[in-house]
């Protein structure tokens, strides 16, 4: 189960979101946030805890503190200490709001770290969800180099020595950027969303055989790296083999599933004299119009079909 500590969050955002410990920083490295979602908890400061989702971290704003505020000290006292009772895994102040009544003490009695941030409720609410869709997301680890082309995430794979990253420095060369080289982490995002980013310590370096490691972000600038992108097609570089089939046509699509996600993906030969770096950019440009429904190759077999029926009807009317 993918998790991360409430102590790993307040590290994250301290600064974005302008947090600050109220109570409870001892319990923040023994809490754990494993939902990407968060809860204001309107209908239990009501009294209805039925379907309460405890395990989401829980946001309080000045609804939920006007509403405590107006039934009085007693009933939020109450309130508050059945709402503690849940293993809640921390609780988020909007707007630098003060707590009411016993808040703090009786969150801390229960183990729950409180913590204020200055941001407004909704800003909160969906910069939190951000941050934490990212973090939970499904994940896998590979080997390769992961460049944007034209806009089009390609991630390219194939064996140790076979070139991925000095093709991806004539790409880089070409005007295109870089991603991450050697270890790319993919997240699954969305039901058919996978995105691609390097580990922060080796990001925008590569490492090229006789030369060794070059910084590309100081070499070529900010305009060559990108920090993350979609991953929407996917090249294995693999020695040309003679007596091997390789695809000619394009008429039958092959795919490389990745965390349940289908990637389109297209087998490259590598050989000497092919100028791979032009064939992945007439690769990405092809995948940009596929994926908006134009296949070359089938679009030119329904011209070629069309064209043969009618110099058949043609013959025959002769």
């Amino acid at each position: 189960m993918n998790y991360i500590t409430v102590k790993q969050f307040y590290n994250d955002n301290k600064k974005k979101l302008d947090l600050k410990i109220i109570t409870g920083e001892e319990f923040l490295s023994k809490k754990k946030i494993i939902i990407p979602e968060i809860n204001r908890p309107g209908l239990a400061l009501a009294g209805f805890f039925d379907y309460f989702p405890y395990e989401r971290i829980q946001i309080f704003g000045k609804t939920e503190f006007t509403y405590l505020k107006k039934i009085g000290k007693e009933k939020t006292q109450k309130i508050l200490n059945k709402l503690f009772s849940y293993n809640i895994c921390c609780v988020l102040i909007s707007r630098n709001l003060k707590p009411p009544y016993n808040f703090e003490l009786i969150a801390e009695k229960n183990k729950i770290p409180v913590i204020m941030s200055s941001i407004f409720t909704t800003k909160l609410i969906s910069s939190v969800m951000l941050y934490l869709e990212r973090k939970l997301a499904p994940k896998i680890t590979l080997h390769g180099t992961f460049i944007d082309v034209y806009g089009i995430g390609v991630l390219l794979v194939g064996k140790s020595g076979i070139g991925k990253s000095e093709i991806t420095l004539e790409l880089i060369k070409r005007g295109h950027r870089l991603i991450s080289d050697d270890i790319i982490e993919i997240s699954k995002m969305g039901d058919d969303i996978l995105e691609g980013r390097g580990l922060n310590i080796i990001q925008h370096h590569m490492e090229i055989r006789g030369l060794g490691i070059i910084d590309v972000k100081n070499l070529f600038g900010v305009g060559a790296v990108r920090e993350s992108q979609k991953v929407e097609l996917l090249i294995h570089l693999e020695e040309w083999e003679k007596r091997k089939n390789y695809e000619r046509l394009g008429m039958e699509e092959q795919y490389e599933e990745i965390l349940g996600v289908k990637v389109p993906k297209i087998i490259l030969p590598v050989k000497p004299g092919r100028n791979l770096s032009v064939i992945i950019e007439v690769a990405a440009m092809t995948q940009r119009l596929k994926s908006h429904g134009y296949n070359p190759a089938k679009e030119l077999n329904k011209t070629i079909l069309k064209w043969m029926k009618k110099e058949q009807n043609d013959a025959m009317v002769e």
